[in-house]
């Protein structure tokens, strides 16, 4: 009787069966059913491509299709080295340049010894003796001594014997061979349409040329800051990047728009094929990158500028100004936070002659002791906490308390309603306020204690108007201000008058858009949309941020206060009185490290002023600010008035361009 095969035996047998008649089916795949599909894709396999150097980025527009910010093209001549291609070949190829290029570039006369060695190999050669070749083999020497020798012993004489063309092909040779010998090596930048032609067309192997893209700014150094900055190559904090497609040498946007727009700004690089013999074949041509519409005008930009310019000029004549240096000024439509214009203009002195540099982006990053400016928000604090009402009147004085000087207005100002007091910019009154955040009613030489809490409920608010916090502006590294650490009455109550916390002019512009539209908060922006030839790849929206907590007739009754700050108060002489407008000035002391030794040792005054036109219905804002205009310390009492005549001059032109004179 025949035994029957052991079950686990069939099994496995029959795996195996299986898997030859797989490996059976895959060889008459490959050999005949799809044979020329995978020949295709085994070509696909060894095509390699390399990407150009730059791409042209998209450019930077106004409001009204003014370019701002354009693209440059450079004639760039580049070296992608062939393969198996011999010294010989390199050296007729860097002769060519030399000639091609009229002698132009200049030979580095202390790598001559090392182009001699390379070019004349064998009269080098016999600079070392039968025995030191010995020595070598007997590994007395190494191959470093033995170079080292060579280039020592080649004289004089040998470097002179070599021809001008020689000596200047060796600038091209070195840069062909400098770095990996698969990078593309940039030999010649910015030449002429000409040389660049005579070259291209010279068809040199491995040589070509390429168009290298780099900004061109068409009103010089207007709002540069702002515009931002490209790196050559990809900066270290940036090498993320290297996960979304770029490479180590791509060009990126490091500040400003050019960084916060990257994604919509960058181009698309021409692409190349490597040819067989390790040549370039161009398959696709550089695409430009999308452009970026702002909200800026042009027009009211270099008007702002030009105003800021001249009357630095002529404060900086006057005395007490050695400190003041520096002026901003923004302009905006509050009802949509979109900016009109940015201004931030530093004056260098140098003996005589003078200069102006663009610091813009300050606007976003520095912040500044604003004064009274802030005092409606903290007319907000008032009413919110229930400490004021409507028509609240308070005689203006001083508070004394214990252990500190008086604290007064800057001077006696009468009995004040709540509106009067923004007009006429009473410290006194939110003194008052602030002493009632903290639970006190005031009595002369009281002692009082603050806590976080009241600071917190002032810092609250405050940044429901915009007043430290983020603006959401369109810019990158915007910083929120600085807020002081200490907790004091004294301190709490110069929070309340803009003399402790500090504020960009960016919160400043977004405090005063939320006033003027009855307490929105709506986010700032630059960009209005982003085109990719006619269509809009994104549009801004406006945004509101959030809602000031506070009732209607409040928010109004502190409209109705910077209305009169313009009528018949501190902002009387700020702007032509042929308009209904609304806004609020601030004047601030602090030091300054004037000699940068690490002391604050200079008093100085600065100046901030803001406000909004039509009071009814408003189409811009405008805010100034000029630190330091007063140096205090002196003895002369004079205090430049530049903040005010920068304010009045910026309004009499925006008046004539919003046509608000009839």
């Amino acid at each position: 009787m025949v035994k029957s095969m052991p079950k686990k035996l069939i099994i496995i047998l029959s795996l195996l069966s299986l898997i030859f008649i797989f490996f059976l089916y895959r060889i008459y795949d490959l050999a005949y059913l799809h044979r020329s599909n995978y020949q295709n894709e085994a070509k696909n396999i060894k095509e390699i491509y390399v990407t150009g150097s730059t791409a042209p980025r998209g450019r930077i527009l106004d409001i009204n299709g003014n370019i701002l910010v354009d693209n440059i093209g450079i004639n760039t001549i580049y070296y992608h080295k062939p393969s198996n291609i011999t010294l010989k070949e390199e050296l007729l190829i860097a002769e060519s340049l030399a000639q091609l290029t009229n002698f132009n570039y200049e030979y580095n006369p202390s790598k001559l010894k090392e182009f001699y060695m390379l070019k004349y190999k064998d009269k080098v050669d016999n600079l070392i003796t039968k025995e030191e070749y010995e020595l070598y083999s007997k590994r007395k020497l190494s191959a470093k001594d033995l170079e080292e020798m060579k280039l020592d012993r080649i004289t004089i004489a040998m470097l002179e014997s070599l021809t001008e063309l020689e000596k200047y092909c060796s600038y091209f040779y070195f840069l062909m061979n400098d770095g990996y010998s698969y990078d593309n090596k940039c030999l010649i930048k910015d030449i002429t349409d000409e040389v660049y032609a005579s070259i291209v067309e010279s068809d040199l192997p491995g040589i070509f040329g390429e168009i290298e893209w780099t900004r061109k700014y068409l009103y010089n150094d207007t709002l540069k800051t702002i515009f931002g900055e490209i790196s050559s190559s990809l900066p270290a904090e940036k090498e993320y990047l290297l996960d979304e497609g770029y490479s180590l040498t791509d060009q990126v946007g490091i500040s400003g728009l050019e960084e916060y727009y990257e994604d919509y700004l960058k181009g698309e690089k021409a692409l190349y094929q490597v040819s067989a013999d390790n040549t370039l074949k161009l398959v696709k041509e550089a695409k430009s990158g999308n452009d970026l519409i702002l909200e800026i005008d042009i027009n009211i930009q270099l008007e702002v500028e030009t105003i800021i310019k001249e009357e630095m000029l002529k404060a900086k004549k006057n005395a007490n100004t050695e400190f003041y240096k520096e002026s901003y000024a923004l302009v905006s439509d509050p009802t949509t936070g979109a900016i009109k214009a940015i201004a931030g203009i530093r004056l260098i002195t140098n003996n005589r002659d003078y200069s102006f540099q663009d610091v813009s982006i300050n606007v976003i990053k520095n912040a500044y002791t604003v004064g009274s400016a802030v005092k409606g928000a903290s007319m907000a604090v008032g009413y919110k906490e229930n400490i004021i009402d409507i028509g609240t009147t308070i005689t203006d004085s001083c508070v004394k308390l214990a252990n500190l000087p008086a604290k007064c207005s800057y001077k006696r100002l009468g009995s004040l309603n709540d509106i009067e007091a923004l007009a006429l910019s009473s410290n006194y009154y939110q003194f008052i306020i602030a002493l009632g955040v903290m639970g006190y009613n005031y009595t002369y030489n009281m002692e009082a204690e603050a806590s976080i809490a009241a600071f917190n409920t002032y810092r609250h608010t405050f940044a429901e108007f915009g007043l430290g916090t983020y603006t959401g502006i369109d810019l990158p590294k915007e910083s929120t201000g600085l807020k002081g650490s200490t907790i004091a009455p004294d301190l709490l109550m110069n929070l309340a008058i803009g003399q402790y916390d500090l504020y960009t002019p960016m919160q400043m512009l977004q405090y005063i858009n939320t006033i003027a539209s009855s307490g929105k908060r709506l986010k700032l922006n630059l960009m209005n949309s982003i085109k990719k030839d006619d269509e809009i790849l994104l549009a801004n929206e406006k945004t509101v941020l959030n809602e000031v907590s506070l009732d209607t007739q409040y928010l109004n009754r502190i409209q109705t206060g910077f209305n009169s700050v313009m009528k018949n108060g501190t902002g009387y002489w700020y702007i032509n009185n042929k308009i209904n407008a609304a806004g609020k000035t601030g004047t601030s002391e602090s030091y300054i490290d004037s000699d940068f030794d690490g002391t604050l040792e200079s008093f100085v005054l600065s100046n901030t002023f803001l406000m909004y036109a039509p009071y009814e219905n408003p189409k811009y804002s405008l805010v100034v600010i000029s630190p330091n205009t007063s140096n205090l310390n002196s003895s002369s009492s004079y205090r430049s008035p530049v903040n005010r005549l920068i304010a009045r001059s910026i309004n009499d032109y925006l008046i004539t361009y919003y046509d608000l004179t009839t």
